[in-house]
């Protein structure tokens, strides 16, 4: 099979072929680090291959846990004297800031953020300067209440709207754009549908798209040849396959390529660093519960395998573990006997947890490398659609995780791109 001409992430850098490579050639080293799930493999294979990482994140205490576990680029360095090929993980992460110094210009002034998590205003306002200036018509793609169609409209000349599969959310948008005098018009419609067609000549936006419905927009826009496509990808194990299949062509044929499952896909969004503290702790305890349940199920069972138990109810942590138990035993058909030792048990969840946590973060370290190799995947597609691809950064990662921005522009659609760089 030919293939088209790789080009590159920026004047004098590697292409984007050439990082997506190396980061595969990594990710496949370490196979054994991120692909087992420490909350079900209480005895991990690395762990025996590697004792010296094993013992070293053994004794990181426990504030030590919650600091490396919101800086892997710290941990990376620490666990490099164990493992000296994760020293080169800050460099396989690097990516380019895209926002240009006009955020604060460009976001939502608190006043016309209505209904706008303040959270969501910060990440449309960082998008916007991102991706400004604007040079055709923009279309929010899955835009909910249209935050950042309402962001962008003072920069765009040409038309606001937004395409939203729920009608309420459609409603309140359309309220909100009309008490603020808005140029934007918000539009009830499946995105998915697969009569759909794109508006000519439009740009269209996505922040936070989840799975398959970033991925449909990328084929909508590239299929129709339109002129700028800039998105923010989510949640990228939402989708109907079990199997995640690469969009380009290069990492579809590449040398070594991963075999990425719906679960590995899962790992490079398990990150809570925009998590209040509450949350954390009801986190940390219902994880707690569901170990010291797997325990006890390993007993009864005679049988050393995870036993799944499906989401609980939110009203159930604020209960006991005796309470969790009964609850998972009768939704998994198990009889619990009336000696149950539930202190006993109790107390080997938290055993349990402390080696998970510390297991997991060896695992994590590997979240940001997976979802660059998926981001850069797309990258591909783009340039060989015929696109010149900007990747990069959009907002610091404490404002969110998930702040990879792609931003596409059709070659010769439009040889005007200053300020697109």
């Amino acid at each position: 099979m030919t293939l088209p001409p790789v080009a590159s992430l920026h004047h004098g850098a590697e292409s984007f072929y050439q990082r997506w490579q190396r980061l595969n050639d990594w990710l496949a080293q370490h196979r054994e680090l991120w692909q087992p799930a420490p909350f079900t493999d209480p005895s991990p294979a690395w762990a025996v291959k590697w004792p010296a990482l094993a013992e070293r994140v053994a004794n990181f205490s426990e504030s030590d846990c919650q600091k490396l576990e919101d800086d892997p680029g710290i941990l990376a360095g620490l666990l490099g004297r164990e493992l000296p090929s994760l020293q080169i993980f800050n460099e396989l992460i690097r990516v380019p800031e895209l926002a240009n110094g006009k955020v604060r210009q460009s976001t939502l002034p608190e006043i016309r953020a209505t209904d706008m998590p303040g959270r969501k205003r910060l990440q449309s306002g960082a998008f916007a300067a991102a991706i400004r200036p604007l040079k055709h018509d923009v279309l929010d793609w899955c835009c909910g209440k249209g935050h950042l169609a309402r962001t962008l409209a003072p920069f765009c000349d040409g038309k606001v709207s937004g395409f939203e599969w729920n009608p309420a959310l459609v409603d309140d948008g359309n309220r909100l754009t009309g008490k603020f005098g808005d140029a934007v018009s918000l539009h009830c419609q499946d995105v998915m549908a697969e009569e759909l067609v794109l508006p000519k000549a439009t740009h269209s936006v996505a922040l936070h798209a989840c799975g398959d419905l970033h991925r449909r927009l990328m084929r909508r826009v590239t299929d129709g040849g339109k002129p700028r496509l800039s998105f923010s990808p989510c949640c990228y194990h939402l989708t109907e396959k079990p199997d995640y299949q690469p969009m380009s062509r290069w990492a579809g044929s590449g040398e070594n390529a991963l075999q990425l499952s719906r679960e590995d896909l899962r790992l490079a969004v398990q990150e809570t660093v925009t998590a209040p503290e509450r949350v954390r702790q009801q986190t940390r305890r219902i994880s707690q519960w569901r170990l010291g349940f797997d325990g006890m199920q390993r007993a009864l069972r005679g049988m050393d395998a995870y036993l799944p138990v499906p989401s609980h109810p939110p009203g159930l942590i604020n209960g006991d573990f005796a309470g969790f138990c009964r609850w998972a035993a009768t939704r998994k058909g198990l009889a619990l006997p009336e000696e149950t030792d539930f202190n006993y048990w109790e107390t080997h969840g938290e055993r349990r947890l402390q080696t998970v946590r510390r297991h997991e973060l060896v695992r994590h370290l590997f979240r940001r490398p997976l979802e660059l190799w998926l981001v850069l995947d797309y990258a591909l597609f783009l340039e060989e659609q015929g696109y010149e691809v900007r990747l990069g950064t959009f907002c610091e990662r404490q404002l969110t995780p998930r702040n990879l921005l792609i931003d596409a522009v059709k070659i010769g659609f439009n040889q005007d791109t200053q300020g697109l760089r």
